[in-house]
């Protein structure tokens, strides 16, 4: 596999350096494709100095100008979105389906973007003194620090920096060490969206959007800086509590997008064909490698031998191989140390009293230095401590229920609270289930899985998942700054709360 040849079908070619010190992996077979240059310390303070000087100017262009950039993006992910989609399967692994699929994704934001920048609405507020007018304005933050991951190494910047350039705001991408390249075609193909923009200023055109390529340690440089006012950081729970705190500590805001231990109950009333459909797919899609995938399967005693059944019947049939073929519906881990973290997580099951359905590792004669796994299904007795572990990888946990209410509490047993749902045709049950006492998750699905959500909608979870919201609604607030405005248009002076303080 050539990278050459994906950099070369986006005509980006001269954008792809030939020597560099960072050796970039593909999980297809485990080979070298690439060495990308990395950035040191000090490039890492010029690029934060560019960004304060495109934002000095980026922010005085009227958010529908901005608009227009973000639309040309888009264009251009329109019509490089196969070659994208194929360089995304080949770096990080996922089946070519879901690469495609995630570049539709940031066309999806671009799309949302363009519409936000005419609706970056504030409030008229009633006052309380007459001759007075209240509203709420938003302006531009500043530059805004992007740290993504490996799983989504394309779909999660966009997101962010879709909404971040029509608020007014300049970028900084630190992408995955596992997965740089992408982020290279991305920052290429932005820049030709630059280019057909117009004229520009210089330091737009340098700093609007930049690339920091390195490890964790450049990675806590962008965090510690001041100039940074935001940062998006999506990752383990472990990167979170470290992010967190350095940011809190110079009073800047964090955007935390964890991890999630997602939960699927399934009630006597469901339909188990379409609940085995998604069951398979929020489970096995990515390889497990989706902070929304499924993890534990909650499913009610009178309807426990029948569902899994139909799963480890499933399961049998599921094509794993190269995800370039379209064949294919499970890809390989990302690395060696994924791998180890799976059979880790399925001897600490056998320990706690699971019985353990695939797992083995296939295609290691093709492919010694990749890591594909058959998706494994555990018959846990109950919700055990490794049940209650996020563990990056295809293994769905399976337990039963007798109470709704058992099953909700269960459910919200673990410390992630990202992504929930419940397969039930009962009304009653559906709306308990979504209602204060029900799912602790900032996503909250019935008849749907877990993983797979629109841009329309903020994305994001509660409790160790972080707090933070990305994408749609009105997610674009954390992007912004708010200034409450008070106009006095009456020749008199009243004050608030009718205090009286009159002067000679």
């Amino acid at each position: 596999m050539k990278v050459t040849d994906f950099f070369d079908a986006l005509d980006i070619g001269d954008y792809l350096e030939e020597h560099g010190d960072l050796p970039v992996y593909s999980p297809i077979d485990g080979a070298e494709i690439a060495r990308v240059p990395t950035h040191s310390p000090a490039d890492a303070a010029d690029i934060m100095d560019r960004a304060e000087a495109a934002f000095r100017v980026w922010r005085n262009v009227p958010p529908p100008k901005r608009g227009e950039l973000v639309r040309l993006f888009g264009e251009e992910l329109r019509n490089a979105k196969e070659p994208l989609g194929q360089l995304v399967t080949a770096e990080c692994g996922k089946i070519l389906q879901e690469g495609l699929g995630e570049v539709q994704e940031m066309i999806d934001i671009c799309d949302f973007a363009v519409g936000l920048s005419r609706q970056l609405y504030g409030l008229t507020i009633a006052s309380e003194r007459p001759g007075h007018r209240m509203m709420e304005t938003w302006h531009p933050l500043g530059p805004v620090g992007v740290i993504s991951a490996f799983n989504f190494p394309v779909a999660v910047w966009a997101w962010n920096a879709a909404l971040a350039f029509v608020c007014g705001d300049p970028v900084i991408w630190k992408p995955s060490e596992k997965t740089p390249l992408t982020a290279l075609a991305c920052q290429a193909l932005f820049e030709r969206a630059l280019e057909r923009f117009g004229e520009v200023d210089p330091a737009v055109k340098q700093g609007l959007s930049q690339l920091l390529i390195g490890d964790r340690d450049l990675g806590e440089i962008l965090v510690a800086d001041k100039r940074m006012p935001l940062i998006s950081a999506t990752g383990s729970c472990a990167m979170g509590r470290a992010v967190g705190p350095v940011v809190a500590a110079r009073l800047g805001r964090s955007l935390l997008e964890l991890g999630g231990n997602n939960a699927m109950i399934v009630a006597p009333s469901a339909d188990l064909d379409l609940a085995t459909r998604a069951i398979v797919f929020s489970a096995v899609g990515t390889a497990g490698q989706r902070c929304t995938s499924l993890r534990r399967l909650i499913v009610h005693e009178d309807i426990r031998d029948d569902l899994l059944g139909r799963l480890k019947r499933a399961y049998q049939g599921i094509r794993v191989g190269s995800p370039l073929e379209t064949e294919t519906l499970v890809g390989p881990l990302i690395d060696g140390a994924a791998f180890e973290g799976m059979q880790a997580a399925l001897a600490k099951a056998v320990a706690e009293g699971g019985t353990v359905t695939g797992g083995e590792r296939l295609l290691q004669d093709k492919w010694p230095d990749a890591f594909y796994v058959q998706p494994a299904i555990i018959d846990m007795p109950d919700q055990t401590s490794v049940v209650k572990d996020e563990t990056f990888a295809p293994i769905l946990y399976a337990m039963t229920y007798g109470d709704l209410s058992e099953a909700i509490a269960m459910h919200n047993a673990p410390a992630q609270g990202l992504s929930s749902c419940i397969f039930t045709n009962d009304l009653r049950e559906a709306e308990q289930f979504m209602g204060p006492a029900g799912s602790d998750c900032g996503l909250v699905n019935v008849n749907i899985g877990p993983s797979g959500a629109e841009i329309g909608g903020a994305f994001g979870g509660e409790k160790d998942t972080g707090g933070g919201r990305e994408s749609g609604s009105d997610s674009w607030r954390a992007y912004m700054r708010r200034a409450t405005n008070t106009i006095n248009y009456s020749r008199d002076l009243p004050l608030a709360q009718g205090i009286t303080f009159d002067i000679d």
